[in-house]
């Protein structure tokens, strides 16, 4: 039986997202990456939620993606007790899991997959803050390959979409967007950091 490309596409993102956490986990044994605690454990969790409500939403092409980020930022969450810096004594990420927390009770209360899915991208988006914060002030402190896998991946997976509903599409829409903010601030970081060296 012959795939559809669509979910060979969804299986390929799929894949070069795990390879991103495999690569990013190096960089943490390797001691040249920080993972920032609330993040990595607000999307650990976040991870299980989301693709759960995403799969209820209708997606299967694009359902891959989701699938690594329960598995990888796990990890990650785990590796951050030993490796990561940030946690409840700094007021930034007080206030993103102050956030995060709305959000799921948001969640809790409405109990629609799509009001679900929009309130765990919210919190998502409360997680995520203090990396990006962390990839604008100090981005030697994360692993921009592993951010241009997961860039590679979750642009894979605009193309894997197989219902244009929002359901479907704000998930990889904005998996996207943040990698851009992300992989953006690691680049130009580098940037400064070769013009200030010379």
């Amino acid at each position: 039986m012959v795939l559809p490309t669509r979910e060979i596409i969804g299986i390929v993102a799929g894949l070069v997202a795990s390879l991103a956490y495999i690569f990013y986990i190096i960089a943490i044994l390797k001691g040249e990456t920080k993972p920032d605690k609330v993040t990595w454990w607000i999307w650990s969790f976040m991870g299980i939620v989301l693709g759960t409500s995403y799969y209820f939403s209708g997606a299967s092409n694009t359902i891959w993606v989701p699938m690594a980020e329960v598995v990888g930022p796990l990890s990650i969450a785990i590796l951050s007790f030993w490796y990561g810096e940030g946690g409840l004594a700094d007021k930034m990420d007080l206030f993103c899991l102050a956030g995060g927390i709305t959000s799921i009770i948001l969640w809790i209360v409405f109990k629609s997959p799509l009001i679900a899915l929009i309130t765990n991208i919210a919190t998502d988006v409360f997680a995520a803050i203090p990396t990006i914060r962390k990839s604008y002030l100090r981005p030697q402190g994360e692993d921009l390959f592993a951010w241009l896998l997961t860039g590679t991946a979750n642009t894979l997976n605009l193309f894997a979409i197989e219902k244009f509903t929002l359901g479907v599409m704000i998930y990889p829409f904005y998996l996207f967007i943040l990698d851009g903010i992300i992989i953006t601030l690691l680049i130009r970081g580098r940037k400064s950091d070769k013009i200030e060296n010379i």
